[in-house]
């Protein structure tokens, strides 16, 4: 089995731990944090059963897809949104995990178009209200909703956080279930709407106990982060870890930088 296989088991095997605790007998999706990870190490993890991708960088991750074009994969943009790259995202994502203003969810729209199949949008609520980070607030969240769920082209599917780091549970799930409240309030007027993108590495276990759906985990899987390129660096095989590390490690690559 190789290093990115035997890390997916074990990634795999804590979610379905945290499962358990909480009382859930469903499961959320593993969402491989694949950032300035190399095409082969992607095409490693598809080939131990891996299919969700997500990405920051436009750029990057249109090289890679170039290189993985025979794989069904699909594609999550994480990543902060900026205006001119809107067009790129819409015709290139399945997903996008981040849209945090009527601007941008405008423009994916129109990008997208009516030809291709609804893009699947999650709104981006910045819980803490830290100013370092993107997103709306839970006061604007519903409003923004509902106009992004009339827009053509897109498909609202729900909401993603990332909360202020601590190692406080309860202050996670104190954080984590203001996001679940404001999706429940959601999901009374548009009840199909079915994701929660919320939990990483440091905290998957306390988004899972609040109803997360999907959860985003990277250095598990892939090991030590690469340094960024706007292109894909050349292929090289993902550092090792124990199974014991990976479920516990360094989140920075999660946290959806500039």
């Amino acid at each position: 089995m190789s290093a990115i296989a035997s890390h997916l088991q074990a990634v795999n095997s804590a979610i379905a731990d945290a499962c358990k605790l909480a009382g859930r007998t469903d499961r959320p999706a593993l969402l491989a944090v694949s950032k300035t990870q190399s095409a082969s190490a992607l095409r490693e993890a598809y080939a131990a059963g891996q299919i969700r991708f997500g990405e920051n960088y436009v750029q990057e991750a249109i090289n890679k897809q170039a290189e993985l074009g025979d794989l069904a994969i699909e594609w999550h943009f994480i990543g902060p949104i900026q205006s001119n790259k809107t067009q790129l995202i819409a015709q290139h994502f399945d997903w996008v995990h981040s849209v945090d203003r009527l601007k941008i969810a405008q423009r994916l729209s129109s990008a997208r178009g009516a030809t291709s199949l609804p893009l699947n949008i999650c709104i981006q609520v910045n819980v803490s209200l830290e100013a370092s980070k993107s997103g709306v607030t839970s006061s604007e969240t519903l409003a923004l909703a509902e106009t992004v769920a009339s827009l053509p082209g897109l498909r609202l599917r729900g909401l993603m956080a990332i909360p202020a780091p601590t190692d406080d549970v309860r202050e996670q799930r104190a954080q984590f279930h203001a996001v679940r409240t404001l999706f429940d309030q959601l999901q009374a007027t548009h009840p199909e709407l079915d994701t929660l993108s919320i939990g990483m590495s440091q905290d998957y276990p306390a988004a899972i106990a609040e109803g997360a759906t999907i959860v985003r985990i990277g250095t598990a899987i892939f090991g030590a982060r690469r340094p960024h390129a706007t292109s894909t660096p050349p292929s090289a095989p993902a550092q090792s870890m124990s199974a014991s590390e990976s479920p516990h490690l360094n989140l920075a690559e999660e946290q959806s930088p500039t």
